[in-house]
């Protein structure tokens, strides 16, 4: 049951956020370059890529640089009937982000990796915990407390919400997960309604003597 949260940059030059979730065992990493993250992944032997990142345009759209074109898909139309806040993919930095991510997608998939689009902060919402920008000490706690082991302390916002990426994948992997959105265009994998309550209970289950204690 192993899987890779990847909280994506726009640009090299800033550290995108890169954990592996083995069990209730959190390790993550700051990574820079596109073969780096590759080479990282394919050393974990997890079969799951769960990335924060636009990894699909909207049904219409040419390009990132069609202006002409529509600005939202399916799936970003779907977080805002849930009032879920997040950046439109044609806005400013977002393009480069999603330049990225779809090239590392297609970088995955080549390698027989399954990968999928997340959106942490959409996640915590959902969860009801703080994003990186609200409370960070808050979000760390609040991810400790599912059950989870690692070195919260040195983790920093981008380290955090790769957790969350990757948490989100294993939603995905045990079925408790909605996905908006329509598939030929391109869907977001988010976390249900009660999963954080869920996954407590699935790792104290799980994972006995190392679950929290509810």
């Amino acid at each position: 049951m192993r899987v890779v949260g990847l909280d994506l940059s726009g640009s090299i030059n800033r550290g995108s956020g890169l954990c592996l979730l083995d069990g209730p065992n959190v390790k993550t990493y700051t990574v820079h370059y596109d073969e780096e993250i590759l080479e990282k992944v394919i050393s974990f032997n997890a079969r799951i890529v769960a990335i924060d990142a636009p990894l699909s345009l909207p049904r219409g759209r040419r390009s990132l640089e069609d202006r002409s074109g529509p600005h939202l898909r399916e799936c970003d139309k779907e977080l805002l009937r849930r009032k879920i806040r997040f950046f439109p993919l044609t806005l400013g930095p977002m393009r480069k982000l999603t330049e990225r991510g779809i090239r590392l997608k297609n970088a995955f998939k080549e390698r027989g990796f399954e990968v999928f689009e997340v959106y942490p902060g959409g996640a915590q919402d959902i969860w009801k915990i703080p994003r990186k920008n609200e409370n960070l000490e808050k979000l760390r706690k609040s991810l400790e407390s599912i059950g989870l082991k690692g070195d919260f302390e040195k983790m920093g916002h981008d380290e955090l919400d790769a957790v969350t990426a990757a948490l989100v994948g294993l939603l995905y992997l045990i079925g408790e997960y909605d996905e908006y959105g329509d598939r030929g265009e391109g869907t977001i994998i988010m976390p249900k309604s009660g999963s954080l309550e869920f996954l407590k209970r699935y790792f104290r289950i799980q994972f006995p003597d190392k679950g929290p204690l509810l």
